[in-house]
């Protein structure tokens, strides 16, 4: 059928991932760093995406396309929902939550661990945010880490300034498919989160983690403490 419907120019996409965060639906999706629209049926033509691009990489159409399917979009969201909630069939530990102890020696900075290195000052397992349960206990009274993955690796002090203290999630809006926005969102809303800090790095694709984190606490209906941290490339943290 003849319809409206969006074009990506992917010569002005800048793989930011904001505009797949912003599509309820499920159309767009990242594919090699670049934003594409992956199921048109799955496509309303409303353009949530289109204010959502800082490159003006987005447009309307009007072609022959299939037709928007509401039914089906309800099931791929229902879908990708239990996907993101549920344990891997093939029983692989990184879908299981659990809380990780440190010994004593490890509450100092300065103090190394029993092999003369640095201590991990990671509290939990999961950290993935596709694969972190939504209801996992050390949510419930957590200072929330949101971090872009590259983060870690650029900031070399990452585990005292960032992860000390705090419950980690990390991912990359530019190689990971879908919206973080919803799953956040869920994680804020039904658990005692007391603080939310996002680390993210200078490059313009790190704004889709800046967005779906912001966009969830907004979602989530709570007042809570936040703020925004930017590093640089060459591991300085920009005011």
């Amino acid at each position: 059928m003849l319809r409206k419907i969006i074009e990506i120019n992917e010569e002005k996409c800048n793989g930011c991932g904001i505009c797949a965060d912003a599509c309820h639906e499920g159309a767009i999706g990242m594919v090699d760093g670049k934003a594409r629209l992956l199921r048109e049926e799955h496509c309303d033509g409303l353009g949530d995406c289109l204010p959502a691009c800082p490159t003006g990489a987005i447009s309307f159409v009007e072609r022959e396309a299939a037709p928007y399917d509401e039914e089906a979009v309800k099931k791929a969201m229902k879908e990708k929902k239990k996907q993101e909630t549920a344990p891997l069939p093939c029983g692989c530990p990184g879908t299981f939550a659990r809380s990780i102890s440190r010994s004593s020696s490890g509450n100092s900075s300065s103090t190394p661990s029993a092999t003369g290195e640095s201590q991990s000052r990671l509290s939990q397992w999961p950290v993935q945010i596709k694969l972190v349960p939504v209801s996992a206990p050390y949510f419930d009274g957590a200072n929330l880490l949101v971090a872009a993955d590259c983060t870690a690796y650029a900031y070399a002090a990452f585990h005292e300034k960032f992860i000390k203290g705090r419950t980690t999630l990390v991912g990359c809006p530019k190689l990971d498919e879908g919206d973080y926005s919803e799953k956040l969102t869920e994680i804020i809303k039904n658990n005692d989160i007391k603080s939310l800090t996002i680390v993210r790095m200078e490059v313009p694709c790190c704004g889709g983690l800046e967005n779906a984190a912001k966009n969830a606490l907004q979602n989530s209906g709570k007042f809570i403490p936040w703020q925004v941290v930017t590093i640089s490339t060459d591991g300085n943290i920009l005011e």
